[in-house]
C-alpha cells in the first residue's frame, strides 16, 4: 500500500540508510564491489536515477535480499509520483458494464 500524505521512500535512500551506513560501507567502495561506476550508485542513491530490473539484480544479489525487493521500491516510487500528476481517466462505457472480478 502506498502511502497517501508523503513519498514512498526511494530504493536509494534505502540502499544508503538501511544497508550501507549500517554496513560501514562507502559508496565508492560499494560501486567497485557491484562493478559499477560511483556515479551510476550515487546517483540512485540521491534519488536521481531509478533503479532496472538489471540493477535489481546487482543489488539483491549483493546484499541478499533478492531483486523484487528493489524493484517494488521502485515501482512504490514511482506509481505514486505518476498518481499525483495523473488525470483521471473515465472507464469506456460497455467496459464498465462487463467488470471482471477478480
Amino acid at each position: 500500500m502506498l502511502p497517501k500524505n508523503r513519498p514512498p521512500t526511494h530504493p536509494g535512500e534505502m540502499l544508503l540508510k538501511e544497508f550501507l551506513e549500517p554496513l560501514g560501507l562507502a559508496q565508492a567502495e560499494f560501486a567497485r564491489h557491484l562493478g559499477w561506476p560511483y556515479a551510476r550508485l550515487n546517483e540512485i542513491i540521491n534519488g536521481k536515477r531509478g533503479v532496472t530490473a538489471a540493477s535489481a539484480l546487482d543489488l539483491g544479489e549483493a546484499l541478499q535480499t533478492g531483486p523484487e525487493f528493489w524493484l517494488n521500491l521502485q515501482r512504490g516510487w514511482d506509481l505514486w509520483h505518476s498518481m499525483k500528476k495523473h488525470k483521471k481517466i473515465p472507464p469506456v462505457p460497455k467496459m464498465a458494464a462487463h467488470q471482471v472480478t477478480a
